[in-house]
């Protein structure tokens, strides 16, 4: 029987390590001539931990990337945590994960987002997925993206077709009635059999490395349009619209008493709305 801390302390790690095989790989795609920035934080009450934030922007692929990793705990609001599996009576938590959202500056290329995280209140579970957000209609970089996530999942006796499906309805915008974007995988709440899901998790984070190479050495060289960028920045204003009005990761991140600057970074550095 493996212990709850010990489980705190291998996702703990696996995530931090994703954090930098992925600012790695982004840099690389940047020819290394675009670096991250970092920035180190933590919650008033430094015993409930922090995180840290790495930042690039205005690189050659990338307008604005964030890979943020936070490790914290405490307890959440007494209106929040009717919200949160296992925090409706004392809303205590513990909880760790890796975000990423990349808005990239040829309006060709998708933006991206992924996020695992494993969070402890009375129950413990894992969460999370990956989906792309293009500005122009692409069948094979759906196909790609996909099937990438299918195999993913078939490896690991994942349902596909369900996360897809909760991935489509959870990134929905029902006051435009308009998907955010092309989908991709979303789950949450996996209790059961800990080492299988850890392994899931681990498996999908380096797989987000090889979808975001594929997807984007495809494109970076693709001619673009004053045009096309003007339809990817509306596009970007659906982007913000998610973010701020339903994207639990936003919520949680506020309610856990998380860093702003950090809980926002998902918003792109450009944005438009008719």
């Amino acid at each position: 029987m493996i212990s709850s801390d010990f489980r705190k302390k291998m996702a703990d790690s696996w995530f931090s390590y994703l954090q930098i095989q992925i600012c790695k790989s982004f840099e690389i795609l940047e020819n290394n001539k675009s670096k991250f920035t970092k920035r180190v934080w933590s919650k008033k009450n430094i015993k409930e931990g922090g995180g840290t934030s790495y930042l690039l922007t205005d690189g050659k692929i990338f307008d604005k990337v964030g890979v943020n990793k936070s490790t914290v705990s405490g307890i959440f609001p007494k209106k929040f945590r009717s919200n949160v599996l296992g925090a409706e009576k004392e809303g205590k938590y513990w909880a760790s994960g890796v975000s990423v959202v990349a808005h990239m500056k040829n309006p060709k290329i998708p933006a991206i987002h992924f996020n695992t995280r494993f969070i402890v209140t009375s129950k413990e579970w894992f969460g999370g997925g990956m989906d792309a957000t293009p500005s122009h209609n692409d069948k094979k970089e759906k196909q790609i993206i996909h099937n990438y996530l299918k195999k993913i999942c078939s490896q690991n006796k994942k349902n596909y077709k369900k996360y897809k499906k909760w991935c489509d309805e959870y990134f929905y915008l029902p006051h435009r009635e308009e998907a955010r974007g092309i989908g991709g995988i979303f789950f949450d709440y996996e209790t059961k059999d800990w080492i299988r899901n850890f392994k899931f998790v681990r498996e999908l984070g380096l797989a987000f490395i090889d979808i975001s190479n594929q997807v984007i050495k495809r494109k970076k060289k693709f001619r673009y349009t004053k045009k096309d960028k003007e339809k990817q920045l509306l596009k970007r204003g659906r982007y913000v619209e998610f973010n701020l009005l339903y994207d639990r990761g936003t919520k949680f991140g506020l309610n856990s008493g998380g860093n702003t600057e950090s809980i926002l970074m998902s918003l792109p550095p450009e944005a438009k709305w008719k």
